[in-house]
């Protein structure tokens, strides 16, 4: 267990510097902007360096690698890609609508979480 641990924080910490490092060389060649681009294309990548490590893993057995890579890596790079893998999951067990719902819930009630972390800080702070 603790060195699953280990892999996770070290998968972690590469991944959320990758994202930093991401963010930073988009904002420098693209300059600032109204839309978060470079938080959409590293969604985007994650997502797909996901499905893709999904398949390589159970082909060539490599699931040992999955919290170093899955949870630790492409989790501290982008969440977003393990809940597309969720969603995905999901879809192929044939349940749409608890994709569906799965969907809806994730994105409107996190965009809630914040604006109500937003909302009371802001109320409660000086």
């Amino acid at each position: 267990m603790m060195n699953t641990l280990i892999m996770v924080a070290l998968g972690g910490s590469i991944g959320a510097s990758l994202r930093f490092l991401w963010g930073v060389s988009v904002l420098r060649l693209a300059g600032p902007g109204d839309f978060p681009v470079a938080i959409m294309v590293a969604n985007i990548v994650g997502s797909f360096l996901m499905g893709a490590f999904v398949v390589l893993a159970a082909q060539r057995g490599l699931t040992h690698l999955s919290p170093f890579v899955m949870t630790g890596l492409l989790g501290g790079f982008t969440t977003f890609s393990a809940f597309s893998l969720e969603t995905v999951t999901l879809i192929e067990r044939g349940n749409i609508g608890g994709a569906g719902l799965y969907i809806a819930l994730s994105v409107g009630l996190s965009v809630a979480g914040l604006m109500l972390g937003l909302w009371m800080m802001r109320g409660m702070l000086p």
